[in-house]
């Protein structure tokens, strides 16, 4: 009797336990179904956000080194199968691209033109709808000279306008440094600067001179880097372009103090803005993108997004000479690109 029940109660645990296991088995393999599913949209979603194709990018030389940092972040976090082409053909080069629809965007260190609106506007695109403006951050004008020019490290805003107009001090133009303040040596000024076809250009010559005459004297040439190189081989030499480009030749080149009517400024990314010390000489510069091709290329979209994200122009514009926006600005950017379907 005693064995029967205990063959009883053996047969009985054996029962709950194969019970027990077989609910265990069922309930592992329910949960491992559901995460292999999740895995499974996960990735899916992961292979639906990786992007590839060619993003075109042309335009200012001034706003060059800041996009195509931006760019290089990109293509190395963010999406490596697109391939972001940046130029720096210059400000008004880069419009004649634009306009034709040979580029994505159009980077200028100044704002379009009414004459360029006006071809847009032939080809249907209108600004605001087809194509978008976005300032990309602020840059400071700089006159920078020689470093063995101890002199003209400090000039009025007035006494710089006064140098570089046509026949305001000699009508040949030729220049010396003794014209402009007596005690100063008696040596022809080389005066070089930006061409054409640059943005820093025309905002020299529009807002700093009025649209009068440049020096007739005046090299201009296309490439940023001659220009570094010249005024750091000529003791007589002064030029103007942006602040980025000093900081990162500083080594060779003085940046002149600019007296504004309140003292000399030194160019910073503390005195650059438009209510700041150094807001005579402060710019915007800009990106333009072609709001249609946003539309049909996704990888056009997903770059413009990257390019006013915290992570873009606002994170990498200190590193490249230029003062940021406020953050609010760049997220209203954002909110128009996410508007885009």
């Amino acid at each position: 009797m005693l064995k029967k029940l205990s063959l009883i109660l053996l047969i009985a645990v054996l029962l709950i336990s194969a019970v027990a296991c077989g609910g265990q088995t069922e309930d592992e393999a329910t949960t491992g179904g559901e995460n292999q599913e999740n895995t499974a949209g996960e990735n899916q979603d992961v292979e639906e956000t990786k992007l590839e194709g060619a993003v075109i990018v042309d335009g200012s030389g001034t706003v060059y080194p800041l996009m195509a940092h931006i760019a290089e972040e990109y293509m190395t976090n963010v999406q490596p199968d697109v391939s972001v082409q940046v130029g720096r053909a210059g400000s008004s080069a880069g419009f004649k691209k634009f306009i034709p629809g040979e580029l994505d965007f159009a980077d200028a260190s100044r704002k379009i033109k009414d004459s360029e609106l006006a071809q847009l506007e032939e080809k249907g695109l209108k600004l605001g709808e087809d194509v978008l403006e976005f300032k990309l951050a602020l840059d400071g004008l700089t006159m920078v000279i020689n470093k063995d020019n101890d002199w003209a490290q400090e000039m009025t805003k007035e006494e710089i306008i006064n140098m570089y107009l046509s026949g305001h001090y000699k009508a040949d133009d030729k220049v010396l440094w003794s014209d402009i303040r007596p005690e100063w040596p008696a040596e022809e000024i080389k005066f070089y600067g930006p061409n054409e076809n640059h943005g820093t250009y025309e905002f020299f010559w529009e807002k700093i001179l009025d649209e009068q005459e440049m020096v007739k004297t005046a090299n201009l040439q296309q490439e940023y880097s001659t220009l570094v190189d010249l005024v750091s081989k000529d003791k007589n030499a002064i030029a103007f372009f942006g602040f980025g480009y000093y900081v990162n030749n500083q080594d060779k080149l003085t940046a002149v103090k600019v007296d504004f009517g309140n003292g000399p400024i030194e160019p910073t990314l503390e005195t650059i803005g438009e209510d700041l010390p150094y807001s005579g000489f402060t710019r915007p510069v800009f990106t333009y993108l072609n709001a249609q091709y946003a539309k049909e290329k996704p990888q056009v979209l997903d770059f413009a997004k990257y390019v006013v994200s915290p992570e873009g122009a606002q994170r990498l514009a200190g590193d490249n000479g230029f003062a940021p926006l406020p953050a609010a600005q760049y997220e209203g950017y954002l909110k128009q690109l996410e508007a885009i379907k």
